[in-house]
């Protein structure tokens, strides 16, 4: 369609977007990845060698992944070919392959570009495979989802991965000033107004320039608050994928900010992931594993507030029951944190495992049988009610294996005072008799 828009010279009258029309002619033109395309970042350093490797390019929508691939292809003076892995199967793989090969055998290299390459098959992924070994075709795969869970162990160990970031409120703005110069006018905004434009976009450059666009277009004489770009413009949905790595992330830092006592960012957290659509029984499950995972007996009503706030949530639903999820999270920053039980229940399952089969000491064990009280089987059992002190010291492991010591509370909250009573019930139990 390209080659026919030229043919027909119709190509510079064809409508582009802004995000298009200011697509970067250089790498020194790309914006906020530095630390990558830089004079000491690694893809600068291969340049500056006269050389450049397969690689994977990692980050959200709308921050130079296409344009870095195109600009690289130029500067290495390699063949650029595009393909998304949405819209191309096997065949447009195999046909991209052959051209490849083909055109090396002519002595010109190529840069295959492969957007949304994640969503290629493992057995897809392996195609590439034997091309890039061979050197036909430098593989720059574009993709939005952590490349450990997606992409293929074998095909990562022949790419470099490079991180790239959302773009800076600074980076938008110089991409809005870029878009004033080159419609020859200011955008219709007021300093508030420009700001809500800038947290619209959310971090993607490709967004902004079309939040632009949409600005110009409305031909507003009157500049525009941030009141009225709320109303007209439509905000960027956040990066969120209830089946992907960002899913993941929200909640390790819902549990961590729980942990770490801070309510504020444990609520932000929250509500990052309710407004992403998270589903609010799966953050309910996880808010009841902390109350036991790191919380457990320093305060045991943290869990029953987690399993309350469950309950009371069935009954609500959203958005009325979010509102008792807030209640938990609060609740569960910040109460005191043990995670005694956690560690001493992992402990003792790692005990079970060593220990196989070994019998309690008969002096616990139960004799409904007379042939069971005539081998032993609760003899010398000390009846704890009946001692003093209610305590009777015995031991309870088997008779093989020595005291270990599983449970080690911590002195904060409600057991605080249970670990005063072990302390008390060991030296009992060095004092008395086994």
């Amino acid at each position: 369609m390209t080659n026919l828009f030229q043919s027909a010279g119709l190509e510079a009258q064809a409508p582009k977007p802004l995000a298009e029309k200011l697509r970067p002619q250089t790498l020194s033109e790309v914006v906020g990845q530095d630390h990558l395309i830089g004079k000491d970042g690694p893809i600068g350093r291969m340049l500056e060698q006269g050389r450049l490797a397969s690689m994977i390019l990692w980050g959200p929508p709308g921050v130079g992944k296409t344009t870095i691939a195109r600009l690289l292809a130029d500067k290495a003076d390699l063949e650029f070919v595009q393909l998304s892995a949405v819209f191309s199967g096997v065949a447009d793989l195999r046909k991209a392959f052959h051209a490849a090969k083909d055109r090396r055998d002519m002595g010109r290299g190529t840069l295959l570009f492969v957007d949304e390459i994640h969503r290629f098959n493992k057995a897809q992924q392996d195609g590439f495979l034997p091309y890039v070994e061979e050197g036909i075709v430098t593989l720059i795969g574009a993709t939005t989802e952590n490349p450990s869970f997606e992409l293929n162990g074998a095909l990562l160990s022949r790419a470099q991965v490079f991180i790239l970031n959302r773009l800076e409120d600074a980076a938008i703005e110089g991409l809005l000033q870029r878009a004033e110069t080159q419609r020859g006018a200011k955008l219709p905004l007021t300093p508030d107004g420009r700001m809500a434009l800038i947290s619209f976009a959310d971090g993607d450059g490709r967004y902004s320039l079309t939040l632009a666009d949409e600005v110009f277009a409305l031909q507003s004489e009157k500049p525009l608050g941030a009141p009225e770009v709320a109303k007209l413009l439509q905000k960027r949905a956040p990066a969120y994928d209830k089946s992907g790595e960002e899913h993941y992330n929200l909640i390790s830092a819902l549990h961590k900010s729980m942990r770490g006592s801070d309510p504020d960012a444990a609520l932000y957290w929250l509500a990052r992931m309710l407004t992403g659509g998270e589903d609010p029984l799966y953050i309910l499950r996880r808010i009841i594993r902390f109350a036991s995972e790191d919380i457990g007996l320093a305060d045991p009503t943290a869990l029953m507030i987690a399993n309350e706030a469950q309950r009371t949530y069935r009954l609500l639903g959203s958005p009325e029951g979010e509102l008792v999820i807030a209640h938990a999270v609060v609740h569960l920053a910040t109460a005191p944190k043990s995670d005694a039980v956690y560690a001493g229940f992992k402990a003792a399952m790692q005990a079970a495992r060593k220990t196989g089969s070994l019998m309690p000491p008969k002096h616990i064990l139960n004799a409904p049988t007379q042939l069971m009280k005539d081998i032993g089987y609760g003899d010398g059992y000390a009846y704890d009610h009946k001692t003093a002190d209610g305590f009777s010291g015995q031991n309870y492991f088997p008779d093989d294996m020595p005291r270990e010591k599983f449970y080690d509370p911590v002195g904060r909250g409600r057991e605080a005072a249970i670990k005063d009573r072990l302390e008390h019930w060991d030296e009992l139990r060095n004092t008395r008799p086994t």
